[in-house]
């Protein structure tokens, strides 16, 4: 299974779009970006965010093999729907995979729908397929099955995932605060077995995490992967990444080596590479 992190950035980006705080000029001056956060797992793409395009184009990635897709929630910087308007027609030639299946909550097909309905043309919508999921199903598509839990956010049934291939375990936790008991209730239900990867929230990172908060920091993550051990989903191979970064938390490179240090966790960076 090969993970690639393109962009680990939280919704404006870094440096961010409209800002000129001292931080971001820092970034901008030393050409370091992090884009709007995006997971490939083989030829499965978590979330599509409006940085598809430069993320094509910057990592060599090949979207037309992209095959599914999980959308976790319709934030704007999750799922920007347009751009499949050109997944077709004189746009795209020669595509890996002729289909492409997006699993989606109401509310993120509702966006879909609302982006598209202008410009999407009938012979290219016909290669779309929706699926509207819930949280708590089980899925099993391509090789993948895939568990939808319940994140802590600001969206219509917001989703988080336990993603299955190939004997590997990947649990993807953001955008999401606090995990919620019925996720950790639900987990618990399932086969006891080590992630290979756990992928965390980590907006605020050495801010504190305030309570009900829709995202978290490095002490929420602590103790998300607490409960995670003690449930049997952390071994000793599990590789635990921190992504989604704010420019308000100032994600300097000294800052994220010294998270690595103190809490064991691999700090994600645009276009970091796993192989599981």
């Amino acid at each position: 299974m090969k993970v690639v992190y393109l962009g680990t950035g939280a919704a404006e980006g870094i440096p961010a779009l409209f800002c000129n705080c001292e931080f971001c000029k820092r970034m901008r001056a030393e050409g370091r970006v992090r884009s709007r956060s995006q997971i490939l797992i083989d030829e499965l793409s978590v979330d599509f965010p409006p940085d598809g395009f430069y993320h094509a184009a910057k990592f060599g990635a090949d979207f037309s093999a992209i095959r599914y897709i999980l959308v976790s929630h319709s934030h704007m910087d999750h799922f920007y729907a347009h751009d499949f308007i050109l997944r077709g027609y004189k746009y795209a030639a020669d595509m890996s995979a002729p289909a492409l299946d997006l699993f989606l909550n109401e509310e993120s097909a509702e966006v879909f729908y609302e982006s598209t309905r202008r410009e999407l043309r009938n012979d290219v919508a016909q290669t779309l397929n929706l699926h509207r999921v819930k949280s708590f199903q089980k899925m099993t598509f391509g090789g993948f099955t895939v568990h939808t839990l319940k994140a802590q956010h600001s969206s219509r049934d917001p989703l988080l995932f336990l993603i299955e291939k190939d004997g590997k375990r990947v649990l993807h936790l953001h955008d999401t605060g606090a995990v919620p008991e019925e996720t950790y209730s639900y987990l618990a239900a399932l086969e006891k077995k080590p992630c290979d990867l756990i992928t965390l929230d980590c907006t605020f990172l050495w801010d504190k995490t305030p309570s009900g908060a829709r995202h978290m920091g490095l002490d929420e993550n602590a103790r998300v992967l607490r409960r995670l051990e003690e449930l049997g989903y952390i071994g000793d191979g599990t590789k635990k990444v921190i992504t989604h970064f704010s420019h308000n938390s100032r994600p300097s490179e000294e800052s994220l080596k010294r998270a690595e240090r103190e809490y064991g966790v691999i700090a994600a960076y645009d276009g970091m590479t796993l192989e599981l």
